[in-house]
């Protein structure tokens, strides 16, 4: 057996089930190897495709995917992707071929220090240094990857340590599950939230499953205290049935204006509330001054047991004791197409169990508080801000749920970075609706100019942020790369166009005007 065999041997054996490869020269042993397991081999035009897949796929069936990548460079380019991965606490495995060890010293062409370009972005790096230890290698990886509360592992593996003789597969090994929660720091909790000062939950990551929710619901109603999710959550499920939680906003000074006046600030798998980035004059960190923050659980303890045992220690009556009340449902726009208009019209038409993968960025804005009363879904949303991210996690999603409708909110900037994505949606036959929110612009940066007190911009910092010299036309990129698109101008074109993208199973894109 070879050691490309025993690694994929090993990874099926331990439930990972798809590999997104992007391969070169020095891989060829693991793709001959594919063959001879159950593991689905997809293909994607573009490193950053892979990355990006495997964490949209970890995020929805919480299992580790494979990804395969060339070297150095090839890594590099999954990198950006692989940021957000570790930010949603995804578990992705990462084998990455090299050069035989016998011809590094070579220093060819595509020789780089592998291990320093994937420490950054990954919890667990080793490079296998024989063909003997590659399986045990591999079961390692993947267990690091789905230990509490999951992230990227990068395994490295050298040409000749795939195609050389190995023992065999090896033991899976159990991931460490999430630490329990203390019984002393439940009651702490509990006592300070039956003092009845202005408190509130910071809701991240497994709080925001349905069990996450419902429990965090018994103590707002029992306290009193607010709710909301951090900006920008892994996995968000919503729907009728689940208790309101707000949103913390994007910009730091709406931040503050939303935490005004709290006392207590407990986080449930979330961190402290920090700006996107400094601004001059405003804080980093957002809690307010004289604010008490508290930690029920941290994103490596069960949040979800945590919750549930402090709803249990202030006894706050169990779910479904009391109706949860429906959010109004809104008018269906008529007439020009706005970015407010844009998320209402997805939000009323979005089906039961859709995901939907939300990259918009400045247009979306007003879909959130649009969908509280859509039927039940998933929101995916941009955990660590590196744009690109949309297209491929919608991809990575689909195959993780062949059954539900993926749907890609997705802004034009970002959509350029992995525009390739919808070559493999097609390719795969995955049931992908892409909505394109055109505004031929990297909006978000002219806001943030705006921001900075700049009132002119020149003609060359107006250039750096404007895509309409020329205008990208998505219908021709998406039927060059086999998807069926057409454009929307309007709130009844993109109503009719929505519609018929999800009567029709696969891929399809939907160029918004705006």
């Amino acid at each position: 057996m070879t050691g490309a065999e025993a690694v994929l041997q090993t990874a099926s054996a331990a439930g990972v089930e798809v590999c997104f490869a992007n391969p070169g020269t020095t891989e060829m042993a693991l793709v001959n190897a594919l063959d001879a397991v159950p593991i689905r081999a997809v293909l994607g035009l573009f490193e950053g495709v892979c990355s990006g897949a495997a964490d949209g796929y970890a995020r929805m069936s919480g299992r580790p995917a494979l990804t395969l990548l060339h070297l150095g460079p090839g890594l590099a380019n999954a990198i950006a992707n692989l940021h957000n991965a570790r930010r949603a606490y995804s578990p992705v495995v990462n084998l990455v071929g090299d050069h035989a060890t016998w011809h590094r010293d070579a220093d060819a062409p595509l020789s780089s220090d592998i291990a320093s370009l994937a420490r950054p972005v990954s919890r667990w790096v080793r490079e296998t240094k024989a063909p003997a230890q590659v399986a045990l290698d591999a079961a390692e990886a993947i267990a690091a990857a789905q230990e509490a509360p999951g992230g990227v592992a990068t395994l490295i593996i050298p040409a000749d340590c795939q195609s050389g003789e190995a023992p065999g597969p090896a033991q899976s090994i159990p991931p460490v599950p999430a630490r329990p929660v203390g019984a002393d720091r439940i009651e702490h909790l509990a006592k300070q939230l039956r003092r009845g000062k202005n408190a509130a939950l910071h809701l991240g990551g497994r709080a925001l499953s349905v069990r996450g929710q419902r429990a965090a619901g018994r103590v707002a109603r029992a306290t009193g205290c607010r709710m909301f999710s951090e900006r920008f959550p892994a996995r968000f499920e919503r729907g009728p049935g689940l208790p309101k939680v707000d949103r913390l906003p994007y910009f730091p000074d709406w931040v503050a204006s939303f935490l005004e006046g709290l006392q207590m600030l407990v986080l449930a798998a979330a961190v402290e509330p920090v700006a996107f980035f400094g601004y001059p004059g405003m804080p980093s960190r957002l809690t307010p001054e004289g604010c008490e923050l508290l930690t029920l659980a941290t994103a490596d303890e069960d949040v979800e047991a945590a919750l549930e045992a402090l709803a249990d220690a202030i006894d706050a009556p169990p779910a479904g004791s009391a109706p949860t009340p429906s959010p109004p449902r809104p008018q269906m726009p008529e007439g020009p197409l706005t970015p407010d208009a844009v998320g209402t019209v997805l939000a009323l038409l979005q089906p039961e169990g859709a995901i939907v993968v939300d990259e918009s960025n400045t247009t979306g804005i007003g879909y959130f508080e649009a969908s509280a009363a859509a039927p039940r879904h998933s929101l995916l949303t941009l955990t660590g801000g590196s744009i690109g991210m949309g297209p491929p996690c919608a991809t990575g999603a689909a195959i993780a749920c062949p059954d539900r409708t993926v749907i890609n909110f997705q802004g034009d900037g970002g959509a350029l970075y992995t525009l390739q994505s919808l070559w493999t949606q097609m390719r795969e036959q995955l049931h992908v609706i892409t909505l394109i929110c055109a505004n031929r612009a990297y909006r978000i940066l002219q806001l943030e100019s705006a921001r900075a007190g700049v009132a002119a911009p020149g003609p060359q910092a107006l250039s750096l942020t404007d895509l309409s010299r020329p205008a990208p036309d998505w219908v021709q990129l998406a039927a060059g790369m086999g998807v069926p698109a057409e454009r929307a101008d309007s709130v009844e074109s993109l109503r009719d166009a929505l519609g018929r993208a999800l009567s029709v199973h696969g891929p399809h894109l939907i160029e918004v005007v705006l």
